[in-house]
């Protein structure tokens, strides 16, 4: 989107919006607490938290870990464009909202391509008057595609912070998942980040709750070992405290009151 316009691929390949068949953005957005999903997305959440109770606060916690990072890349790293992909349904504490209260000049494109996401497009579209905050409607596996038109907003040529939140677990090859790193970072200059976090596979419940995910949700979700989580960051430099669960990556108050760790793990890494 440029100057409120939306960039995306056209009609004919658009995805449908289907209420009836559970969709991940939407899961997501019910354990959040929001109100932007339908009954198969509750039902499909309300199984899941039956599993895992806890489930819910952990969505909250890796949100958390998501404003920490972007004002740690916005403060002490002071990036100032961020390309947020598969970002989901607005809800608290958005990338552009963290950044630009940081650095109001802050400039941010947002990418997604479900058709919900997009309807709320312009919901994610109240920055400041000194930086910007975009929309691209485009696939995760596409970095050539949400590159070109990211470039309408962000000056590729300076550092940029890939965000890529809870949304590789949709992929199941390491390969893969690295080939969209590389596809997207590996195009960026030195001084660039990716900040990421996802589910790992590190307890039985959450392989359970996984599981009954993958019976109905679409797209299906892969945990990763923390140790495959550190691969995907090979050729970065990963910034302290390296790949830890969301709960433990520089977290803010008494350190004696921290919640526990959980299932989410999450590193942030430097280009050189």
């Amino acid at each position: 989107m440029v100057d409120g316009t939306a960039v995306n691929g056209g009609e004919q390949d658009r995805p449908t919006l289907d209420t009836g068949v559970p969709q991940t953005a939407r899961i997501w957005n019910y354990l959040l607490g929001g109100k932007d999903n339908f009954a198969a997305d509750r039902e499909v959440g309300d199984q899941i938290i039956a599993n895992l109770p806890q489930l819910a606060q952990n969505a909250r916690l890796s949100r958390a870990y998501l404003a920490r990072a972007v004002r740690h890349l916005a403060g002490t790293a002071g990036v100032r464009q961020f390309l947020d992909v598969g970002t989901g349904l607005p809800t608290a504490d958005n990338t552009h909202e963290v950044a630009q209260s940081v650095a109001p000049d802050a400039r941010i494109v947002y990418v997604d391509n479900d058709p919900l996401v997009l309807a709320h497009a312009r919901a994610l579209l109240v920055g400041t008057p000194e930086g910007a905050t975009d929309y691209v409607d485009a696939d995760l596996r596409d970095p050539d595609r949400i590159l070109r038109a990211a470039s309408r907003t962000l000056d590729l040529d300076q550092p940029v912070a890939v965000m890529l939140m809870g949304i590789l677990g949709h992929v199941e090859s390491d390969e893969e998942a690295k080939s969209i790193i590389d596809g997207l970072v590996g195009r960026l200059p030195s001084g660039s980040y990716l900040a990421m976090y996802d589910g790992s596979d590190t307890s039985e419940a959450v392989t359970e709750a996984v599981r009954i995910w993958n019976l109905s949700a679409n797209p299906r979700y892969h945990l990763r070992s923390p140790e495959r989580i550190a691969g995907l960051f090979e050729g970065l430099e990963l910034v302290e405290p390296g790949v830890v669960s969301v709960t433990r990556w520089r977290p803010d108050g008494d350190p004696a009151e921290l919640p526990d760790e959980i299932d989410q793990y999450c590193a942030v890494g430097r280009k050189p």
